[in-house]
Parts: C-alpha cells; structure tokens; sequence
C-alpha cells in the first residue's frame, strides 16, 4: 500500500506524470458522463451526474491547454538535442522523428493563438487556429505509427540475429511489446483527431462525447504504462 501511494505521489511530482494523470481523469469523467447523460431511462440525478462530470472534463481540459503554454522551451530544447537525429541508426527513423519534432514544435503556438483568441486576448478567430493545431497533432501521431511500424520492422530484423541470447530476446520482446501500446494509443489519439476535424472528413464531428472519453482514456491508460515502463528503464540503468 505505501509502495502504491509512493509511486502515486512521485507520478504526481513530475510535470509529464502529473499531466498524464489529468488527461486521464478528464477523459474518464467525459467517458463515464457521456453515457449517464445519453441514457434515456436515467432518472434526473444520473443525468445531473453525467452532465456534471462533462463540465468538469471540460474544466480539467482547459487546465492542460493552460499548462501546455509553458511546454514551447522545453519542446525546442529537445528539439534541439535531437538535431537531425545523427544518433539514429536508420535513416527512416531518423527522418520521421525530425518531421514529428517539427510538427510537435508547431502545435504549441497554434494552441496558444487559438487559446489567447477564446480568452479575447487576440481578435482572430480561434477555429481555424484550433484546426491549424488539430492538424499538426494528427499529423503527429500519424508520423508515430510509422516510426513505431519502423521500428517494430527493425526489431523483428534483430530478433532473427540473435537466436540463442535468452537475455537479448527477452529485452527486444520488451521493446516490441512498447511500441506495439505506442501503436495503440496513437490510433486512439488520431480516432479523436479525425473526430476534431471539420465536418465530412472521414467520422469528423460524429463521435459522441463517451466515445471521444473512451478513445481517451485508452490512449492515457497506454501513456501512464509507457511511462511506468520508461521509469523502470531509467532506473535499471541508473
């Protein structure tokens, strides 16, 4: 129990964790408010309940946006760091993890227009600012699956060449199995994405909000394990 509330309060501690963990409870209000308040035979209270979490998804969503307006230095920062990936091995990969950082380093101020623009900070019209992010973030996404689909191919490629090292196999198994959940969540992301966009592209606009909270909650669920994982790795190697 103590170990459980340990690593709760560490995940809380870190921006990334603490964000991860917002994302999740406002796509499970959004998902457990939107089917109390489709249901037709709920009684009035349900009802309030469901519209009641609705807003509060929609409170803790606002939250993120607010925060995400301090994430641009971070996002040059590693941008920088990664470069033209030199330390890549494989030049697809390498590529595609350039155009990912690109269109990552360009959500960020198209969020913040859209946002400043709702605020009435700026007099532009936030839609097309929030399209012009929507775009950029499925865009994103979708250059995470092919780098994942890369990456998965490298692997299978390494797993044939080392057929008698059990540690070896078990550490590539491992990484097939993140990429495979990084796979995942992207496809989830992008189901919402494409949700986001305007009406008559693909599914755009048709989702209703327990679906999108569904949608979401998977891809947070699959981000909270990645990071686990990634936290168990930095630890074995520290």
């Amino acid at each position: 129990m103590q170990h459980s509330v340990d690593s709760l309060v560490r995940l809380l501690e870190s921006y990334r964790g603490r964000d991860k963990v917002i994302r999740t409870f406002c796509y499970g209000s959004q998902l457990i408010g939107g089917i109390l308040s489709r249901k037709e035979e709920a009684d009035a209270s349900s009802h309030n309940l469901g519209k009641s979490l609705l807003l509060f998804s929609a409170q803790l969503s606002h939250c993120r946006t607010v925060l995400r307006l301090f994430d641009d230095i971070s996002m040059l920062a590693y941008s920088h760091s990664y470069g033209f990936g030199s330390q890549e091995k494989d030049g697809i990969v390498r590529w595609i993890s350039v155009l990912t950082n690109m269109a990552d380093q360009f959500y960020y101020p198209c969020e913040h227009v859209a946002w400043a623009a709702d605020a009435h900070l700026v007099r532009v019209k936030s839609e097309r600012w929030w399209l012009f992010g929507t775009v950029l973030w499925g865009t994103s996404l979708l250059l995470g699956i092919l780098r994942s689909i890369r990456i998965l191919m490298l692997l299978k490629q390494k797993l044939r060449k080392c057929d008698k090292d059990a540690s070896s196999r078990h550490q590539i198994h491992k990484r097939i199995q993140v990429e495979l959940l990084c796979i995942f969540g992207c496809l989830t992301d992008l189901s919402n994405a494409i949700h986001w966009m305007p009406r008559g592209f693909l599914w755009a606009g048709q989702f209703p909000p327990w679906l999108v909270g569904l949608m979401g909650t998977v891809s947070s669920l699959v981000g909270l394990i990645k990071l686990q994982v990634d936290c168990d790795q930095t630890c074995a190697a520290e």
